[in-house]
């Protein structure tokens, strides 16, 4: 018997008959008609080149060859169901360093319960942030990210995704601003709105030149006093000025528990974004990358809920 002609459904035949002691027996283990499993012992004896199995009364004896093989034959097919079957993960003893990349807004407000969450389960493993100075997805289909967080432009060849939440935006400004002064639920006009001097949270965030195109409709210009670095450094400059902010929702949920914040709904309409995972192809039937995945999944569910 060659490589190219081997039959692994051999061994599996050969096993049921060893475990049975006849054909009868064999053929109910492997659910086939006697008829069928007797034209399956006479392929075997035919690749072993020997009987195999002799009558003796009712039922079968296996000859010596036949017992010289039965401890292969059953450690040849363990092995073979190990391959093919999914591999089992001890999370207990998982040791892993997962990298995402991630602004530094979705970093802020759920880094911490997500790392938490994962070591409640797999205390071996750490999280690992990095900065989004590019979309490029190259560092997915190389390994070096095992997520990317974002809010997806458009599909890429290779690489999946799997919507997280979708954020609306609000105007943030330090708690006691005059902006907001006596509203509990500020009704903040655009003229009004522009009157105060403003953070921007980058150049070309799309979010920020959202805000000057609805201005720009309504002959409005605003005034963008500081460009943040990101959303954690612009609340940290609105906490302590009276500039004013435009930020996704639920970056500032997160810091109002601790901060002195205040939100109020933009005086013209932003449309909302749905921020997505994506990981390379390979990565997706791995059980530890999905344990991963489910966790931001669960993470964000529960912010959004």
């Amino acid at each position: 018997m060659t490589l190219q002609t081997l039959d692994l459904n051999l061994l599996v035949d050969l096993d049921a008959l060893l475990q049975a002691g006849s054909v009868a027996g064999a053929a109910q283990r492997l659910h086939v008609s006697a008829p069928a499993m007797s034209r399956r012992l006479a392929r075997l004896r035919d690749a072993f080149g020997d009987p195999l199995f002799v009558p003796a009364g009712r039922g079968l004896v296996p000859t010596s060859r036949a017992l010289a093989l039965r401890e292969a034959v059953t450690h040849a097919i363990d092995q073979v169901r190990g391959v093919l079957q999914p591999p089992r993960v001890d999370f207990a003893t998982l040791e892993r360093t997962f990298t995402i990349r991630a602004n530094d807004g979705f970093a802020g407000a759920w880094a911490a319960r997500l790392a938490a969450a994962m070591r409640a389960e797999a205390p071996g493993t750490a999280l690992q942030f990095l900065p989004r100075a590019s979309r490029d997805p190259d560092a997915l289909r190389s390994g070096e990210v095992d997520l990317d967080i974002l809010v997806v432009k458009g599909p890429e060849p290779g690489i999946l995704t799997e919507r997280l939440f979708t954020a609306s935006f609000v105007g943030v400004v330090r708690r006691g601003h005059p902006l907001c002064a006596g509203r509990r639920r500020a009704r903040i006009t655009a003229e009004a709105f522009v009157a105060w001097q403003h953070i921007a949270t980058s150049p070309g965030r799309r979010s920020c030149a959202a805000v000057d195109v609805a201005l720009a409709e309504r002959g409005l210009r605003r005034t963008v006093a500081l460009v943040a670095p990101g959303f954690q450094a612009a609340l940290a400059m609105a906490l302590a000025s009276d500039f004013v902010a435009v930020m996704p929702a639920p970056f500032v949920q997160w810091a109002m528990t601790t901060m002195p914040l205040q939100t109020f709904a933009l005086p013209f309409a932003l449309p909302a974004v749905d921020v997505e995972q994506c990981w390379h192809q390979r990565q997706h039937a791995d059980p530890v990358h999905a344990w991963l995945r489910r966790h931001v999944q669960a993470v964000c569910a529960q912010a959004a809920g």
